[in-house]
C-alpha cells in the first residue's frame, strides 16, 4: 500500500481548518469540488475509504500557505464543471484541463502540471501505435474529458464512461480497442495493470491542469495563485510527482 502524505481526506464531507501563523484566514469556508474517480490525482483509497491523491495534497498545501479553511466535496465530473460555472462551488481541483471553452464560464489558476493525451492499448497490440491509428476503432474515454474530444477528432468511435477506470477495465477485457486519457492518469493505470496495458506513441496534445474557480470570485483566484506559486517555489510539484506519478 502506498505511503500517503499527511493530507488525507474522508470520502464524506470534511472541513479542514488550516491556519498559518501570520496569515489572516478567510471567515468563510472555501467549498472545493473534486471527482474522486481519477487516480492518481483524486480517488477513494480502498482500504481507508479516504480521498487521496496528487490534487488533494496540492490544494491542502495551498490552503495551508494561505491560511484558509477548505471543504472538499465529492462531485461527479459533469456536475463539477457545471457547479463551478454556476458558482455552486467556489472552486474545483480534479485534473481539470484549462481550455478556452471552459475559460468562458470559469476562472483558472496558473497551470500546475502538463498533462497531454496519450493512447493506451492492451499489451501485445501492435496495430495501434498512436492516435492516427484510431480511425474506425472503438475507443473509450471518460465523458466530457479532453480525451473524448480527441477520439472523435481522429475518427475513432467514441465510447464514453462515467468514470475512467471503467474504460480501462473494458480495455483489459477486450471490449474496446483503446483508451485515450491524460498522460499522468494513463501512466498510473498502466502501472497498476500487471502488464496487461501499455501506453503507445507520444503525448499528442499540449495541455495543462489548473484549479477552476467561480468566475465571480477573483479574490479567491488571487489567493489560490499566490499559494500555488509559493508551494511550487518550495519544490512541492516534483515531490508530488515522485509520490503519485511514479
Amino acid at each position: 500500500m502506498r505511503t500517503h502524505r499527511l493530507y488525507i481526506w474522508t470520502a464524506a464531507l470534511i472541513v479542514l481548518s488550516l491556519a498559518l501563523a501570520g496569515c489572516s484566514p478567510r471567515t468563510e469556508t472555501v467549498r472545493i469540488a473534486t471527482d474522486a474517480t481519477w487516480p492518481p490525482f483524486e480517488y477513494v483509497d480502498e482500504d481507508s475509504k479516504e480521498i487521496v491523491g496528487f490534487d488533494i495534497d496540492l490544494i491542502t498545501a495551498i490552503a495551508a500557505d494561505q491560511g484558509i479553511e477548505i471543504e472538499i466535496i465529492p462531485v461527479e465530473w459533469d456536475a463539477l464543471l457545471a457547479g463551478v460555472s454556476q458558482c455552486q462551488y467556489d472552486a474545483a481541483i480534479s485534473a481539470v484541463t484549462i481550455t478556452a471553452e471552459r475559460a468562458e464560464t470559469m476562472l483558472f489558476s496558473d497551470p500546475y502540471i502538463n498533462a497531454g493525451q496519450i493512447v493506451t492499448v492492451a499489451a501485445g497490440n501492435t496495430t495501434i501505435t498512436g492516435p492516427d491509428d484510431l480511425a474506425g476503432l472503438t475507443v473509450g474515454a471518460q465523458i466530457g474529458t479532453t480525451g473524448s474530444m480527441e477520439i472523435e477528432t481522429y475518427g475513432g468511435e467514441l465510447k464514453t464512461y462515467d468514470t475512467v477506470d471503467l474504460a480501462y477495465l473494458d480495455l483489459i477485457n477486450g471490449q474496446i480497442d483503446a483508451v485515450v486519457a491524460d498522460y499522468p492518469t494513463a501512466l498510473s493505470f498502466v502501472g497498476q495493470s500487471d502488464g496487461q496495458l501499455v501506453n503507445v506513441g507520444e503525448v499528442f496534445t499540449d495541455e495543462s491542469y489548473g484549479i477552476a474557480v467561480c468566475n465571480q470570485n477573483s479574490e479567491l483566484l488571487e489567493q489560490i495563485n499566490a499559494g500555488l506559486n509559493a508551494v511550487m517555489s518550495e519544490g512541492l510539484i516534483p515531490e508530488l510527482e515522485a509520490e503519485w506519478l511514479q
